[in-house]
């Protein structure tokens, strides 16, 4: 599996499915345990991609894609989160809040804190691999985005710079970042 929009859920049915490819009367899937039973889902069927599922914030975004729980849930705790499904609310909530500190406590339940955890617990022993490259790609994401600080730290550094040294009469404003407009001066 290469991410999670090739793992899905279906309401009613317990575990994660592989979504193997979609076919005509619905999407053909695979159950992800030790039976790999295959099923061809239906229009009545509730087909849920755990790539499209978010957890209501209180952000501005107002929801925090499951993608990102994981990745923290594995960045943290690795392959023990030291919770599982049949621990108390109280244990579920706190465990979430850790996580997810700016959870919506009026629309987030217990019940949904235990299935982000069976759900983690599954793709923990069926897709490992899964996990670690979720949280690889996001220390990558954060080394590129602190490399790009860097470089546009230096960019401005060096209009400053060119301010300084402009030596012919000639002055460079920064309009928007990349883009100058030069003056010509009179030197008196």
């Amino acid at each position: 599996m290469k991410d999670l929009t090739e793992v899905a859920s279906i309401s009613g049915k317990g575990g994660l499915f592989k979504v193997l490819k979609p076919g005509r009367s619905g999407v053909i899937l695979e159950s992800l345990d030790d039976k790999k039973l295959r099923m061809v889902t239906n229009p009545t069927h509730k087909v849920s991609i755990l790539a499209e599922i978010s957890l209501y914030t209180n952000t501005e975004e107002g929801a925090e894609p499951l993608e990102n729980i994981f990745k923290k849930i594995y960045k943290e705790f690795g392959e023990d989160p030291g919770i599982d499904s049949k621990s108390t609310s109280d244990e579920l909530m706190s465990f979430l809040e850790y996580i997810v500190p700016d959870y919506d406590t009026q629309r987030v339940y217990p019940s949904d804190v235990k299935k982000l955890v069976n759900w983690y617990y599954i793709l923990l022993r069926e897709a490992p691999d899964l996990l670690k490259k979720m949280a690889e790609e996001k220390t990558k994401k954060k080394k590129e985005e602190t490399k790009s600080e860097k470089i546009q730290k230096k960019g401005t550094s060096n209009v400053s710079q060119k301010k300084s040294s402009d030596k012919e009469g000639l002055i460079s404003k920064q309009v928007s970042p990349g883009k100058e407009i030069k003056k010509r001066t009179t030197n008196k």
